[in-house]
């Protein structure tokens, strides 16, 4: 029943999609595969097609979910639907780079995605380095060796205070541009009180590729870079000036645009958010 539910409000949404010539958001989302992990778990091709009704057809992995590459790009490749970013943990990346590049070449995808930093107790400028180093050197064999991007995607912590900004300043100034760019979470900078927008304006064309998001009201943020997860609502419904964000992230020429929802709610909160973004005019 639930998932019929679903379908209906689906196909309410992409019928609607394109009447409007005066939208501002023009671009169907892709969508992060963490946002349908439970029904990932439990089936993967049933919830391939639920992501494909639901009109997405660029999909961000962050798990094979028990499949090889191989057998999950059969199954994206029968429903139509392209994986633009493969996410990993930083501990792939750094020990296990050849095979995490061949993952994400059998998936098509073009980026490799980090998102996270290990550290203990508050994030550090040593933290930082370590990161800078690991990021550059790896970025740099993903790119030359396979043809791949590396993206790195914040989580909050990062923006502890540092000389006349933060630590997530210091990441990306130090970071090679030719061989870092950057995933911009737009909960996971709002959280620890940072404008999303000011910072898809700062840095532009490093930022490829945005996580769309929003935080529950009242919510109060830190620099913990961890909330509970139904603080993720409907996008429109929250704290976060989604318009001021997608006009910031369209000038800086973001390319991919994924919608992610932490919450147990996606079935009612996904289809919301769709036609939220319907909704805005330009």
């Amino acid at each position: 029943m639930r998932y019929k539910i679903f379908i209906l409000l689906m196909f309410s949404y992409i019928t609607g999609f394109t009447q409007n010539g005066k939208q501002l958001f023009l671009q169907q989302p892709g969508v992060v595969s963490y946002t349908y992990r439970n029904f990932f778990e439990k089936d993967v091709p049933i919830t391939l097609d639920m992501i494909k009704t639901a009109g997405f057809t660029d999909i961000e992995f962050s798990s094979l979910f028990g499949k090889t590459a191989a057998e999950l790009r059969v199954l994206i490749d029968a429903r139509g639907i392209k994986c633009s970013s493969y996410g990993v943990s930083y501990d792939d990346l750094i020990n296990k780079t050849d095979e995490v590049a061949q993952n994400a070449k059998t998936l098509g995808a073009h980026y490799v995605r980090v998102a996270g930093i290990p550290h203990k107790g508050n994030f550090t400028l040593a933290d930082a380095q370590k990161a800078i180093d690991d990021f550059n050197r790896v970025g740099k064999v993903l790119k030359d060796q396979y043809g791949l991007e590396f993206i790195y995607h914040n989580h909050g912590f990062e923006f502890q205070p540092y000389q006349d900004g933060t630590l997530y300043d210091y990441l990306v100034k130090q970071t090679d541009p030719h061989y870092v760019s950057f995933e911009l979470d737009i909960l996971w900078a709002f959280f620890p009180e940072q404008d999303p927008a000011a910072l898809l304006n700062k840095y532009g064309s490093r930022y490829k590729a945005l996580h769309l998001k929003d935080l529950k009201n009242d919510v109060q943020g830190n620099l913990s870079g961890s909330t509970e997860q139904n603080n993720d609502v409907a996008l429109g419904t929250g704290q976060i000036n989604i318009r001021a964000v997608l006009i910031a992230a369209q000038k800086a020429g973001v390319k991919h645009y994924y919608l992610e929802d932490e919450s147990k709610n996606v079935l009612v909160q996904v289809p919301q958010s769709l036609a939220y973004l319907k909704s805005l005019k330009r």
